[in-house]
């Protein structure tokens, strides 16, 4: 059917019954939310795949996996991110494209990911029954090749539900909330693609830490509308690609949404953020947190300038390196096993931000974007 772009702010507040969410759904009450200091993300897992590349890590570990999120969470890491779809018979899956590819009798076959039941879905790739064996799973380049999807450790594709019960406890959840950028969204339709993400939060995710993110800015004002327990950040390219919806283009539309649907941050491409520093003051005194995400966040230094500049966390793919890099440059407390002496019960062991004056940060955020333009 066709759908029609309808502006949450346009549309009064309905009650709770309208939406479908008296019966079976029961969230706890609102709890306080503040990032663990400076966090490292694990991007979909240990890390995004890209086909193509000759960086081997990139090819490592299938992404939005099992077995890749229990990779990322043998590292000091808070959260991982993950994109999440629904299929037509409502069910959350783990899954990033909005297409999947297959190939059958040397023709490719093209599928939309919410156009499958969850059997269907479940049929690509690796299978869990040994014994059985699935589609042929590809995918398309940014160039449009359509590759076969080869990674080192391959596993099977997942749902939401399989996350919760399957990955380590102590890990939080960035649950990315998956639409096409193509395609314009009727509330109605908003609510019930939410609805199902939801109820699996509330069956399965216990005291998990959950983080909701959506680049759809209706969609991530609606599903804090749908739930206060868990934070909602609106994600942004920050004008590193242009939209048709302006309130995807920069940091201060996304921080207008923000502000008008009650979210509590931002996650930005790093690059519009250090080509627009001054937006980081603006998002503090909006009382708003912010992440970033982007290849410039698999470089320590990025990272590390970050961390100096408030930043509150970064989604990278190399998780041990920038892990490693970090815990060199960052001022951290001694491990026990350190033969330094241990910091009293009293003293204040958190990360400790170095100073620089604001000439310094000027000059570096001056570098920066000079080096970023090419």
């Amino acid at each position: 059917m066709a759908l029609r772009t309808v502006l949450v702010s346009d549309v009064p507040s309905l009650p709770e019954s309208v939406y479908g969410l008296s019966e079976g759904l029961e969230l706890s009450k609102p709890t306080s939310f503040r990032l663990p200091g400076f966090s490292v993300i694990g991007h979909r897992g240990i890390g995004m795949n890209v086909l193509q590349s000759s960086d081997r890590r990139t090819r490592g570990v299938k992404e939005n996996s099992i077995l890749s999120f229990n990779s990322a969470a043998k590292y000091p890491i808070d959260f991982i991110e993950f994109d999440v779809q629904v299929t037509k018979d409502d069910c959350p899956v783990i899954f990033h494209d909005d297409f999947i590819y297959s190939e059958e009798n040397g023709i490719v076959n093209e599928t939309r990911v919410t156009d499958l039941s969850l059997s269907e879905f479940l049929l690509y790739g690796p299978q869990k029954e040994t014994e059985k064996i699935g589609k042929t799973l590809m995918r398309k380049s940014k160039e449009g090749k359509v590759l076969k999807w080869d990674v080192d450790l391959d596993d099977s594709l997942c749902t939401l539900q399989e996350a919760f019960e399957q990955v380590e406890q102590t890990l939080g959840f960035n649950i990315e909330l998956k639409f096409d950028d193509q395609t314009v969204y009727e509330r109605e339709f908003l609510v019930h693609v939410l609805r199902s993400v939801l109820q699996v939060v509330s069956n399965y995710a216990k005291d998990r830490p959950v983080i909701f993110s959506s680049f759809q800015p209706d969609a991530a004002k609606l599903v804090r509308e749908l739930q206060s327990t868990y934070p909602v950040f609106f994600l942004t390219d920050a004008g590193n690609e242009i939209h048709n919806d302006e309130r995807r283009n920069s940091l201060e539309e996304a921080i207008q949404v923000c502000l008008e649907g009650g979210l509590q941050g931002i996650v930005s491409e790093v690059k519009g953020v250090f080509r627009n520093p001054a937006a980081i003051s603006k998002i503090k005194e909006s009382n708003l947190s912010l992440l970033t995400y982007g290849k410039l966040n698999n470089v320590g230094e990025a990272v590390y300038m970050q961390y100096v500049m408030g930043i509150d966390g970064v989604i990278v793919d190399f998780v041990e390196e920038i892990i490693e890099s970090t815990t060199l440059m960052m001022i951290r407390p001694p491990p026990s096993s350190s033969p330094l002496p241990s910091p009293s019960k009293d003293d204040d062991v958190a990360i400790t931000r170095p100073e620089f004056s604001q000439k310094e940060i000027s000059f570096l955020l001056k570098l920066l974007s000079q080096l970023i333009q090419h």
